[in-house]
C-alpha cells in the first residue's frame, strides 16, 4: 500500500505537469491565433478567386485579391450597406443571430439554411476604367449530409455564370464530394440563372442535359450517384438567385449596367 507521503508527491507531480501543460497550449494557442487567422484569410481569397477563375500563375493570391471591390449588401434592398464595416462583419455568424437575420418560412427555405443573414459580403472586379467584369457571391444550401458553403462567380450581367466552387461540405467522398470535381465544376461556365424575363430559371438535372434541346444553358448535370447532393444544389442556387437571396442586388446591378 502506498504511504500517504507517495500519494501526496504523485499527485503534486501531476498536478505541476497539468499546470505546465495547460500553460504551454494556452501560450500556443495565443501564439498561433494570428497565424490561424491569416490562413483561413487566405483560404477564403484563394476559393473567392478560384471560383471567378481570377488565379494567375505568377501572382500571389494577396496581389490578386486586392484588385476585388468587397462591399456589404441589403439582401432585401439590394442595396450596398455603406454602414456596416467590412472588415468586421461575419456572414456566417450573423445568420445564427436573430438579431442581425431572420428565420426563414418552410416554403421560402428551400435551401435548408433555417436563418438568413440581413447583409451578406459581395466581391466586385472591375476593369482599368471602371466597368464591372465580374459579381463573386457567398452560397450556401443543405446537401445530404451537410451545408456546402461556397461562391458563385457571375458576369456583369448578372446572369451568365462564370464560375462556382464549394470550399466547405461533409458530403461523400466519390458521390456528392463530387461538387469538387473539376470536370463538374468546368461545366458551369456560360450557364445562365435567369430567363429572359429575369425569372430564375436554373436547374440541376438528374441526369445529362441535352445540348441541342431548348433550355441547355439553363441546366447542369445531375452528380452521378448522388441525387440529394444535386437536389440540395439545385435548391441552393434557386435560393440565392431568388427574391430571397441575391434576386434584388441583381436586379440593381442590371439596371446600372444597362
Amino acid at each position: 500500500m502506498s504511504s500517504p507521503d507517495t500519494v501526496s508527491k504523485t499527485f503534486t507531480v501531476a498536478t505541476l505537469l497539468c499546470l505546465v501543460c495547460s500553460i504551454v497550449v494556452s501560450t500556443a494557442a495565443v501564439v498561433l491565433k494570428p497565424i490561424q487567422k491569416e490562413n483561413q484569410l487566405l483560404d477564403r481569397n484563394t476559393n473567392i478567386l478560384s471560383a471567378a477563375g481570377l488565379m494567375q500563375e505568377g501572382k500571389s493570391v494577396e496581389e490578386i485579391f486586392a484588385q476585388l471591390e468587397t462591399k456589404i449588401v441589403d439582401l432585401d434592398s439590394g442595396e450596398f450597406a455603406e454602414n456596416i464595416d467590412q472588415e468586421l462583419y461575419d456572414q456566417r455568424k450573423a445568420a445564427k443571430d436573430p438579431n442581425t437575420s431572420q428565420r426563414l418560412a418552410a416554403d421560402i427555405d428551400i435551401a435548408s439554411i433555417k436563418r438568413r443573414a440581413d447583409y451578406a459580403t459581395v466581391y466586385l472586379k472591375r476593369d482599368p476604367q471602371g466597368n464591372l467584369q465580374t459579381i463573386i457571391l457567398p452560397i450556401h444550401g443543405y446537401g445530404l449530409w451537410s451545408t456546402l458553403y461556397g461562391f458563385l462567380a457571375l458576369e456583369a450581367d448578372a446572369n451568365t455564370v462564370v464560375g462556382l466552387g464549394f470550399y466547405e461540405h461533409a458530403e461523400t467522398p466519390g458521390l456528392g464530394g463530387e461538387v469538387d470535381n473539376p470536370k463538374w465544376k468546368a461545366l458551369w461556365p456560360g450557364k445562365r440563372l435567369y430567363d429572359e424575363n429575369f425569372e430564375p430559371n436554373f436547374r440541376v438535372l438528374k441526369g445529362r442535359v441535352d445540348p441541342n434541346k431548348p433550355g441547355a444553358e439553363y441546366q447542369i448535370d445531375g452528380l452521378a450517384g448522388a441525387t440529394l447532393t444535386s437536389r440540395g444544389v439545385d435548391n441552393l442556387i434557386r435560393f440565392w438567385s431568388g427574391d430571397h437571396g441575391f434576386g434584388p442586388f441583381l436586379k440593381q446591378i442590371r439596371a446600372q449596367e444597362s
